[in-house]
Order: structure tokens, then sequence, then C-alpha cells
């Protein structure tokens, strides 16, 4: 899976970096949010998803974290702004891995949500129409406003941002890329080794993980 931005749009990321209205801290709750730490090859980063505004969007990523789907993927893509190479998005997620596939979800748009495309925006990826994303999803470095919902375009739902480890999400920008997707994917990709809900109960599904077997052997 993955986001099918043309070059005018990484293009168009901004320098402009935006306040979110409400703080978030990575060392302490926020009512209405739910924090998840990544631990990454580079350092740790914090998340803060808005379960108030995007409920569904954030129980998706949590569903994820909490069944230990996140754990052992990387930060696969990274593209930058040609002008301006400080910004553009990072992406992560399970990619094509059917083993730790969940389901589809709905499209919760940043006119649902009033969630918009600011610096160190968390989003979901997609492959197809909205309603096609799962377990794949982007950062952003520098304020997008071209992700948003416009009349024309249904934009990417955002549902958080990241609250702690920006200096890491700024490493992974800036590493080598190559090869597919206009040479937008990392020649080493950045492991994230676990995922952990720092914010309220686990809450797993009890699905079958099948990439924890494999290799196994009978006998």
């Amino acid at each position: 899976m993955r986001i099918i931005l043309s070059s005018a749009l990484i293009g168009a990321m901004l320098p402009t970096i935006v306040a979110p209205a409400a703080a978030q801290r990575a060392d302490r709750p926020t009512p209405g949010f739910v924090r998840v730490r990544l631990e990454t090859a580079m350092g740790p980063i914090v998340l803060a998803l808005n379960a108030k505004r995007a409920p569904e969007t954030t129980a998706n990523f949590m569903r994820y974290v909490d069944d230990g789907r996140f754990d052992g993927i990387a930060f696969y893509r990274v593209a930058r702004n040609k002008a301006a190479p400080q910004y553009g998005f990072v992406q992560s997620g399970i990619r094509t891995d059917a083993r730790r596939f969940l389901d589809l979800i709905p499209h919760e748009s940043t006119a649902k949500t009033g969630i918009k495309h600011l610096d160190m925006t968390i989003s979901m990826a997609r492959r197809g129409p909205p309603g096609s994303a799962n377990g794949n999803w982007f950062i952003t470095v520098g304020a997008a406003p071209q992700m948003d919902w416009t009349k024309t375009n249904p934009g990417y739902a955002a549902f958080g941002r990241v609250v702690g480890g920006q200096a890491v999400i700024k490493r992974i920008l800036a590493q080598p890329t190559g090869g597919r997707m206009a040479g937008t994917m990392l020649l080493k990709p950045v492991v994230i080794t676990r995922s952990v809900r720092l914010d309220g109960k686990p809450r797993p599904t009890g699905r079958p993980r099948p990439w924890l077997i494999e290799g196994r052997k009978d006998g």
C-alpha cells in the first residue's frame, strides 16, 4: 500500500509551521487523545492520536498497536520537497503484508474531523479511493494543506501528531533514497522495533498473527 501523490503535491509541502490549537505533550496524557510510543533504530517517537475527532481512524491504528502488528515494520519511504528538502513526508506501515492486515476503514476527512495536515501530522495512506486505508500511514514535515479535503479532492485522513521525537522524523526524512516511486524508497528502511500504547488499556483483537510463526519448523 502506498500514498498516491504526484510530484506536484510533494512539491507543495509548505515550510510554514503552524502550531495546533491545543498542545499535547509526550510526557503526560491529554483528554481525548491516545499516546503511542514508536521505538525505532534512530530513537523513540511519541504520537498523540485524536480519538475524539477521528475515532474510527484512531481505533484502527490502536488495533494494530495492541496486536503488535506494527512491531518489526519500518519507515520505508520518504518524499522530499525538491526546492526545500527539509520538508516532505515519511511513510511507514504494513505495506502489502497480508499477514498483518486487518480491515479497510471509513474515510474520516479533514472536513469531518477538522484535523489539518500541519507540521508533524500523522495521516492514513491509501492505495485507492477513500475507504481503502488500513495499516499504512505517513507523517508530514512542514504543513501540507494540499492533503486536506476540498470540494474536488477527498484528501487524506489526518488523525494526530508527533509530540515527541520530532528530530527523529527529520533524520528519517534526510536519509538516502532511490528505487521505485520516483526514487523515494529508503535505501535502508528505519525499523520500528516496537509500538507501545501509553494511555488506556490494550484491546487486542484476538485475530491470528501469522507473521509471528514464520520460519517455525515442525517437530
